[in-house]
Formats: C-alpha cells, structure tokens, sequence
C-alpha cells in the first residue's frame, strides 16, 4: 500500500491518521497521532480457519514503550515485561469495541496490537488505539462488518468535554469512553461521582454524535477484498432431524429453574443425541452440536420474548433473592458476605498506613494510588478444576470496574489518611460477580467503620432482540448473559451513578433501549440499597480494634530534614522506642500510624517536638544536659537548648545546681523569655 497520511478534527482537535509506512507485512496497520502521542496497530490474521474451535480466536493486545515518554521502565529489570494493569484495560476497552464487529463464523486466528511510540502526557493513547484498530481491520483483508470509533466524555464545570486532555480530566467529574458503529452504540466504561441517568444519556448521545463522524471517515481510507467467513454448509436431512428430535428436549430444558439439574439435563441430552446420529452421520459431531446449541439458544431467548418469561421463572425485572452478612471474619478489619441468587462475594477490607499506597509506574508519570480493590475468581466458584496460576485479564477488568464504582464513595484523604484494599474472593458464580463485588465491597467498608459518602451498589441488565421486538432484563444469570444480547452493569449511590460498563454482541445498541436499561437499573439498585442498609446502615462508629489508629498532620517543608535525622536516625529511633510507624510525605504530611493509640501518642509527641517551635509562656519537659555555677542547660526540643539560672531554679535560695539538678535529670521548665539573640530563658516548674 502507498503511504496515506491523512486527518479529521474531533471537538476541535486533530488526529492524524498514516498508513503505507510502518509495519507493512501486516493485513492492515496505521500510526494514529493526537498532540504528539502516536500509536502503531496492527492486525494480522492466519489466511485459513483455525480447526476444532466454535468462536471467534481474537487476541488484542495493547503495549506502552517506556520511550514514548522518555523513561526508563521501572523495576529491577529495565525492559518492559509483563503488562502493568493499564495495559490489559485498554486492551479489554479495544477488544471490546471491535470484537462484536467480526462474522458470526469467522474462525481465523486474529490480533490486534497498539504500540505507543510517542507519548505527550496530555493526549491519551486508548481512544486512539480503539480509532486504529478500527482503521487497521478496516483497511486489511480481515472481515470487518461495520467500522466503529470512539470517543472520551469528561464533565468540567458541568459542561461536556470531548477527548479532554489527561490535565483536565482531573477536574472532572465523569470519565466516559464510548465506542460504536455510525448508527448506534457498541461499547461503553464509565467512572463518575453520582451522575444521574439523565445526565449520563445526555453525554452517551453526545458521544454517538462524534463517533458517527469518526466513523464517516475511516470509511474513506482504502480497503482490501475480504477473506471469507462462511458459514458451515450443514446437510438439510441432518438438519432436519436434529430440529426434529432436540426442540421438545430444549423447551423443556429451558424452562429448568436450577442451574446445575438443568446443565446436567441438557448435556446428558446432547450426548444421547449424538451417540444416536453418529452412526449415520459420521464426521458430523461438531454440526449436530452446534445445531443442538442454536435451538437451545433460540427457545430460552423465544420464552423471554413471547412470553416475557425467564428460565429460572423470574419476571424480566425482578431481582433474585439476596442476603447481606457483615462481620463475618473475626480478624479482619472489615468483612461481608453478599449473595445473590447463586453469586457470592466474600469481601474484606484492610486499613493500613500511607506507606502501603500502591506506585503506579505509568508513561504520564510514577505516582501512588491510596484505593485498590482486588478481584479474585476460583475455579470452584462454577465448580470447576481450574488451575490457579496468575491473575486473568478478566479478573483484572472486573476488579477496576467495582473499583471505579466505590471510590466515589470514600472519604477525602485528608479525613481518612488511611490505604484501603479491599478483596472480593468469589465463592459462587452465576451472573455478575462484579457487582456482587461491589455490593459486598460497601458492606465491608461499612463494616470497617469506614466513613463512607453514601452506600453504593452495583447491578448487571441484560436484553434480548429479535428485529423490533426487545426485552431488557433485571439482575441476569450466566445463562442469559451468554444467550443474550448485551452486558450492561451500572454502578451508584440513591444520588447517581458511579461506574458503567456496556458491551453488546450485537451491532449497536439504541437510545431508547439505553435510557430503558438505565431506568430498570435504578429501580433493582435501589431495591439491592434497602437490602443492604437492612443489614448495616452506616459506618460502624469506631475501627476494628486490629486496625491501626493513624493520626495526621503537618509540618513545615523546612523541618522535614531534622525530623528525618542523618541517615534517617531519627525516624528509626521514634519507631524503635514507641513501637509506632513515622510515615512522611514530600508537602510535608507527617502520618502516624500503630494498632496501640498510646504508642502513636508518644510518637506524635515526639515528632511536634522535634518539628515545633519553641513559644514563651509554654512548658516543654526536658533534659539536664549541663550544669555550671550560674544555671543549668536542659533540652527541651531535639536541638534547641535553653537555661535555667540558678535563682530559677527554686522559690528558696539555692546554693549550687547540683543540690536540685544534675545532667540527665528529666524536668518540667517554662519558657520565661527568648532574648534578642535568640537565648532561651526557663524557670523550672516547681
């Protein structure tokens, strides 16, 4: 291909888009370029279909060079390794977008991969990352059924931003990525602090706005003849006679209300039918299974709408039975048990010092993260043998989508100086642990006597459609996420929403449907807020008595020095005597942190000592360090001196120092008087 360059400006901005250049033994690759961030993607995939596999084999993978910002990769080993978390969410946030745009057969490997070459610290590189891999597929021979595009909403002073710069989004109070085709949404994650539904309908249209011209103009960017992705040609007989001898077995399946009766039922049949037609169509296994499934599929989704019932007997609104424990863990600083229908998180919280902030080594820059929220799916959770080796992607994405929804909820650092981890280990699974996460995240804090904003919680909808014809479900299981059209999980308080995550497996989601869902999911949120605040409505008023009691507060920058010591002497000797832990920031914010209060007392005591001023008129207790003929010298704050004359020293006359001191007594004094010369006068408290 020749080289292209290209461009389109976005709310004001440009993103340049070259192809012809880099990369150019790939089906299809381009650099995008916003400001100076510019990202390499590119897809490949095999020419043949991969065998003995029934979905779609994508890998998308999202990588940040250390040069792009001109840094180092942090760690012992100074070459990028494993991706950091931010990698694996972008790449979920473009796997994501573009996975619902392939063939239903297309059996090909495919990958995607977005290299940041260049990075400005103010243009973000995931939006696009998501514009190439569209741009990429698009222009490669690997069918791609309709372009998308995306694009960040921010609300600054209550206005919306399109693709605010990494500067700003701090200041706002909504952080939308929304991806789609030119008609309708396909993707949507979201952070905000307690937006209303309205609210975010209005950003979620501002948005299609500008991906409909995004995708306008990818569309103008060449193409190539597509690989085919047909579907299988099935004989009509064997058809027939699947049809025939599964439909009456698949309707009454699907009307099991048990999860593990019905699995059981239907895989025994499934292996019947498949023991009875192998002899007359031999090599066809894979056929009579996928037959099987897609009449399966088409009953359960048939009964919710025709008959507006679901599998397990629910109305399409209504929420599963759920049950709220806290306080189970007896160790533990804070701990819940939240179950719904057969999902059930067992969620803890673990207060500690601001020394066990999380480092955040990323291209914009090191900093520390004070909330972290740890996601964690065992195998036993659907009873599976599953191996147990390294956190999955998956794991990954569904810890910081509960996470994005309950940090708006937690108190001002300044209030709670406190690192907060909270651990949602899944015990059972059967529909949307991640917002069992959440719900059991809340009571956990609550629990922890953490004192949070608001109570938050989560809930996951989902829809059916069928042409015109649409049902939107409250509370979905496993069964109708997987037979169903869309994952829709909103987060929030009784004020707003707090996190959002959408993906579809169909080409684009409307308004009206989004603004249905987003009702329903108020109501079953608010529904889930009344169970749990049965339970536990507010903080508990005071800390587990195994957390630590950490105290606050600040001193000048100038005395960070003498606080610390030479060689940090003396922060380790106030840790050594009090038993406490000195924790000390760069502004000047001393932390103080220990389970016993009485430790922390003495080391703060300690540290205004050493930090604070001398004043006329206070009383400091000190040390005798010298005597002379004429008074003695007692250190009343580490460093400074100050003298008691020997008429101070007593109401009664005295006639040497030593009758009433010596060096290393420890006594109370008051300052009398600071001289001009900066001597400090004392007279001993009698």
């Amino acid at each position: 291909m020749d080289l292209i360059k290209t461009s389109l400006t976005v709310a004001g901005k440009e993103i340049f888009i070259e192809t012809g250049k880099l990369a150019k033994q790939a089906n299809g690759a381009c650099v995008v370029r916003a400001g100076d961030t510019m990202v390499l993607v590119t897809a490949v995939a095999s020419s043949e279909p991969k065998e003995g596999v029934d979905f779609m084999p994508l890998t998308v993978d999202y990588k940040e060079r250390a040069y792009a910002a001109g840094r180092f990769p942090g760690g012992f080993f100074k070459r990028e390794a494993k991706p950091k978390d931010s990698e694996i969410l972008v790449s979920r946030l473009i796997d994501r977008s573009i996975r619902p745009m392939f063939p239903e057969f297309w059996r090909n490997d495919t990958q995607v991969v977005a290299m940041v070459l260049s990075h400005d610290k103010e243009n973000d590189a995931d939006i696009i990352s998501i514009i190439g891999a569209s741009a990429a597929l698009h222009m490669s021979n690997i069918p791609f059924e309709k372009v998308i595009a995306s694009v960040r909403v921010g609300r600054i002073n209550g206005q919306f931003v399109i693709n605010p710069r990494i500067q700003e989004r701090e200041k706002s109070d909504l952080d939308l990525v929304v991806s789609g085709t030119e008609e309708a949404l396909t993707m949507v994650e979201a952070g905000a602090n307690e937006l209303s539904e309205e609210e975010m309908l209005n950003a979620l249209n501002l948005a299609k706005e500008e991906i409909s011209k995004i995708c306008k103009f990818i569309k103008t960017l060449p193409t190539k003849e597509k690989l085919p992705a047909s579907e299988p040609v099935i004989d009509e007989n064997l058809r027939n006679e699947v049809t025939s001898g599964t439909l009456p077995k698949a309707q009454e399946c699907v009307t099991i209300k048990e999860k593990s009766q019905r699995e059981l039922t239907w895989s025994k049949f499934k292996k019947e039918m498949q023991e009875k037609l192998a002899e007359k169509y031999p090599e066809q296994s894979a056929n009579i299974d996928y037959l099987m499934e897609d009449i399966f599929y088409k009953e359960a989704r048939s009964l919710v709408l025709n008959k507006s019932i679901r599998t397990d007997g629910r109305a399409l609104t209504e929420i599963r039975p759920i049950t709220c424990e806290v306080g189970y863990l007896p160790r533990a600083h804070g701990s819940a048990v939240f179950t719904r229908g057969q999902t059930q998180s067992l969620a803890t919280v673990t207060l500690s010092s601001p020394e066990d902030k999380q480092v955040m080594d990323e291209l914009v820059g090191e900093y520390k993260e004070r909330f972290m929220l740890h996601y964690n799916f065992p195998g036993f959770a659907t009873g599976e043998p599953k191996a147990d080796r390294s956190v999955s992607r998956r794991e990954i994405g569904h810890g910081n989508l509960a996470r994005r929804g309950l940090k708006p909820i937690l108190p001002e650092e300044k209030d709670f100086p406190y690192a907060i981890r909270i651990v949602s280990d899944i015990m059972e699974s059967n529909g949307s642990s991640s917002m069992a996460s959440v719900c059991g995240g809340c009571l956990a804090l609550l629990d922890a006597g953490v004192p949070v904003k608001s109570m938050c919680a989560g809930i996951a909808m989902g829809l059916m459609k069928e042409g015109d014809k649409y049902a939107v479900l409250t509370d979905i299981m496993g069964m109708e996420d997987h037979l169903g059209d869309m994952d829709f999980k909103v987060v929030g308080t009784k004020k707003g929403i707090t996190a959002l995550q959408m993906d579809i497996k169909i080409t684009g989601l409307t308004t009206e449907i989004m603004a249905q869902a987003l009702a329903q999911a108020k109501a079953g949120r608010f529904e889930i807020l009344a169970k749990m605040e049965a339970a536990i409505a507010q903080p508990r008023e005071e800390l587990s008595k195994y957390a630590p009691k950490i105290v606050s507060f600040s001193i000048p920058c100038s005395k960070i020095g003498a606080l610390i010591g030479p060689g940090g002497k003396n922060i380790r000797s106030i840790q050594e005597s009090t038993g406490a832990k000195v924790d000390i920031e760069e502004d000047g914010s001393v932390f103080i942190s220990g389970v016993d209060a009485e430790a922390v007392k003495e080391a703060q005591s300690i540290v205004e000592g050493i930090t604070g001023e001398v004043e006329v008129g206070r009383e400091y207790k000190g040390k005798v360090t010298k005597t002379t003929n004429f008074g003695a010298f007692v250190e009343i704050l580490p460093g400074k001196e100050g003298m008691i004359h020997i008429s101070k020293l007593s109401k009664k006359h005295v006639k040497r120092v030593e009758d009433v001191v010596n060096v290393g007594d420890e006594i109370v004094v008051r300052v009398s008087e600071i001289d001009r010369q900066g001597r400090i006068n004392l007279i001993k408290i009698m």
